[in-house]
């Protein structure tokens, strides 16, 4: 079992010995960095003697616990992947920490982060997670980093969605390599909270194997340059924007027709979309063209009102033209044709207009 304490850091760092005149305490005042990395470490002493230490190195161990490390009030940067760490507790004295780095270690949730306002990145790759298992978020720790955290890695950790990542505001970087991402409602629903996100990996997640998979993520993460390791180029980006836009503009036209359609039925009470036919200008008189130049074609809609409507116009058909003889047989100066006069296209008009009128 090795110890990690103040007398072993005063001991093994040689320039803390140059003044002879200074004591252990007075020396660990002067420590900034530390770094401890494999030396088959599996217990921390307190240091809270080391009042700057600003960047601390202890990966590649055996530590279990981190409880001691939360009084180190001015550390910005911590290396703490590769031990047996399975429960983050006592950092949020840490307020200046900036970095965390907890790869490879064993925990199951991602808790006790609360208090690190300045925390802008996050490694919690590779963590060993029994069979069946995922890694989850405590809401409070991803709440109290929503306005600080930067760059997040969560690969090959069993993930199977991001939705509760989206308060995470200011993303840039996402690492998800080796993850269980099935879902690009999922990816997309994200990417629209963060609009700063500049780098995803997600190589290795099913959702990549969607149909046009890379395209939908590139019109939605406007400030997306990198994606799956590979660049983005502008002109690739403007055209799947153009794309889109045409085909959103075409899908519009059509939801437009059909609510035009819709709103012509409601108000005519028809139960079928109606035919509009233009009636030919040819061989019509200037008062002719003024009129209408289309009329209505009524639907078929069942034989009962088909038979009431042939009745209707056949009755006004008689009395239109009764009332027309009547007319010139009055006056005879009267320019009206009798009924035996009236021309049949002139007299097909007039039913057809007093049809649709009633």
């Amino acid at each position: 079992m090795v110890r990690l304490t103040v007398e072993l850091i005063a001991r093994t760092n040689n320039h803390l010995r140059n003044r002879k005149d200074e004591t252990i305490t007075q020396c660990l005042k002067r420590v900034t960095h530390l770094n401890f990395s494999n030396k088959h470490i599996d217990c921390l002493d307190d240091l809270s003697a080391c009042k700057n230490l600003t960047v601390l190195y202890l990966y590649d161990n055996n530590i279990r616990e981190i409880r001691s490390l939360g009084f180190l009030t001015n550390l910005t940067h911590l290396y703490l992947q590769n031990n047996s760490i399975s429960c983050i507790e006592s950092l949020s004295g840490l307020k200046r920490l900036e970095k965390l780095y907890l790869g490879g270690n064993y925990l199951t949730v991602i808790e006790g982060l609360e208090g690190l306002g300045e925390l802008r990145e996050l490694h919690i790759e590779s963590q060993k997670i029994p069979p069946g298992e995922k890694l989850l978020f405590d809401p409070r720790t991803l709440h109290s980093l929503s306005k600080s955290l930067s760059v997040l890695n969560i690969s090959n950790n069993n993930i199977d969605e991001l939705r509760e990542l989206e308060v995470l505001e200011n993303i840039t970087q996402l690492l998800s390599v080796d993850n269980h991402l099935n879902d690009i409602k999922d990816v997309e629903l994200v990417l629209k909270k963060w609009p700063r996100l500049w780098r995803m990996d997600l190589t290795g997640n099913p959702v990549c194997q969607k149909p046009k998979y890379r395209d939908k993520v590139i019109v939605i993460a406007k400030a997306l340059e990198i994606l799956d390791g590979r660049e983005i180029k502008e002109m690739a980006r403007q055209f799947l924007l153009n794309w889109k836009a045409s085909k959103d503009a075409r899908k519009k036209s059509r939801e437009d027709e059909m609510a035009g359609r819709l709103v012509f039925q409601q108000l005519y009470g028809l139960e079928h979309p109606q035919s509009i036919l233009p009636i030919q200008n040819q061989n019509l008189t200037n008062t002719e063209k003024d009129k209408p130049k289309y009329f209505l074609m009524a639907p078929m809609q069942s034989d009962h009102r088909l038979s009431h409507l042939q009745k209707t116009a056949a009755k006004k058909t008689i009395n239109i033209s009764e009332d027309i003889r009547q007319l010139a047989v009055n006056d005879p100066t009267s320019s009206l044709p009798g009924q035996d006069d009236l021309e049949p296209h002139l007299h097909s008009q007039v039913v057809h207009s007093h049809v649709m009128l009633h």
